[in-house]
């Protein structure tokens, strides 16, 4: 059995135009559902073995956020170039070559990516996932390589929509 869960960051600012996009970090929003996601899935008992992440801030800070929460060492993060600009097919590929000994992974990345990567291994509901959305697949397989022809399955879609009602500006 191997466990994937894919992470997209949280919502990142705008607020700095000299930035480039890998340099975007998290607004107020994402400092707020970074830490609550990953407390959510703490309370779900998940304990990654791996977690490898975009090179992006937003991505990377999400993924500490995750680590800190997760009883997980912040220092083995692995940053992956190619899950920041590569596409789904590059990251994909990647998954398939993960050591065989590693039974769960995640990986924080961005979209479109994650919601093709979703929507490839399993029956995933909605079209795009949301800031610092969760989507969790299980597979029945013994190494990660068959993940490329067998689906998984859906254990659980977490987002912070579910649980923060947004707040519309008045116009």
């Amino acid at each position: 059995m191997k466990t994937l869960y894919l992470v997209r960051h949280a919502k990142s600012s705008w607020d700095n135009p000299n930035l480039t996009d890998i340099e975007r970090p998290l607004n107020a929003r994402g400092l707020r559902d970074a830490p609550f996601m990953a407390k959510l899935l703490k309370d779900k008992g998940v304990r990654p073995d791996v977690i490898l992440s975009s090179p992006a801030v937003r991505a990377l800070t999400t993924a500490k956020f995750f680590a800190k929460e997760l009883g997980y060492d912040e220092s083995k993060i692995e940053t992956r170039d190619l899950i920041y600009d590569r596409g789904a097919k590059q990251i994909l590929y990647m998954i398939a070559e993960l050591d065989d000994g590693i039974e769960s992974a995640m990986l924080f990345g961005h979209n479109p990516d994650l919601s093709a990567l979703a929507h490839f291994y399993c029956e995933f509901p909605n079209g795009n996932l949301p800031t610092a959305a969760v989507v969790c697949v299980d597979f029945d397989v013994k190494s990660w390589a068959e993940t490329l022809e067998k689906k998984g399955t859906l254990r659980f879609y977490e987002n912070p929509k579910k649980y923060f009602k947004n707040k519309k500006k008045k116009t």
